[in-house]
């Protein structure tokens, strides 16, 4: 289980949005780089980014503020919006983006995700991001008739390293994970999937470290980071007793 947290990026500034809504974004930062170092310093190992003015254009629009990023942290980074085309997975790959969450594209045209995932062993998720049981793209702005569990059936055998699987209905507004919707998603597919969307106590942290939970790659906090809902340092011992536990008990 690993603890991501969250940096969106919104006209190069740290922003959270409520069930991704860009009128209602709320600033946590005007340093994002910054804030990428601190979640380091408090012994996180992977950053979750989004480049949400991308996921709306299509294509990078904070690449500065990532570019900021990758220079300042050594952790490794998964970074999604706005990535649809080749050349935008081999530039940011090659400026030492661990690994790719493809959203949008992922219903568009599942021919790319599977030639990235070709391409690049290990480095390519899937963004599957519901809204009331359909696949929303474009930044959340549309929803497709495809359902969650079809989007990642498709990807089966594509060899894609994870699905990041968000319900909008509860991003940004600290409801708490749908453990039910992540839990079937993760039941129907071999791939591992990383829970998002809503986290917010460390109630929630120890619920996604119950053993029906298991399955689960981890899970994206942060709105509830930043208003001190949730503490790293609580957070990431409660993860590290289970993971101990576990391997103790495992032949």
């Amino acid at each position: 289980m690993i603890l991501f947290p969250a940096i969106d990026l919104k006209e190069g500034r740290c922003v959270r949005l409520v069930q991704g809504d860009m009128a209602q974004a709320i600033v946590f930062s005007d340093d994002p780089a910054a804030q990428a170092a601190t979640f380091e310093e408090q012994g996180f190992a992977w950053l979750h980014v989004v480049d949400l003015d991308g996921a709306f254009a299509g294509a990078p629009m904070n690449a500065a503020a990532v570019d900021e990023i990758l220079g300042r942290v050594g952790i490794p980074v998964q970074l999604g919006g706005g990535i649809r085309e080749m050349r935008t997975v081999e530039g940011w790959l090659a400026k030492g983006v661990t690994r790719i969450i493809i959203g949008t594209a992922a219903v568009r045209d599942p021919a790319f995700v599977r030639e990235a995932a070709r391409r690049f062993p290990g480095r390519i998720a899937v963004g599957i991001d519901a809204k009331d049981g359909r696949v929303a793209v474009e930044g959340w702005a549309k929803t497709s008739t495809v359902t969650a569990e079809e989007l990642g059936r498709r990807f089966e055998d594509a060899g894609v390293a994870a699905i990041v699987y968000t319900d909008i209905a509860r991003d940004g507004v600290l409801k708490g994970l749908n453990i039910p919707m992540t839990l079937a998603l993760a039941g129907a597919v071999r791939i591992p999937v990383i829970a998002s969307g809503g986290l917010a106590s460390i109630e929630d942290v120890h619920r996604i470290l119950e053993p029906d939970c298991a399955g689960l790659a981890g899970a994206i906090t942060g709105r509830a980071l930043y208003d001190g809902r949730i503490d790293p340092k609580e957070a990431l011992a409660a993860i590290a007793r289970v993971r101990a536990s576990r391997e103790a008990a495992a032949p």
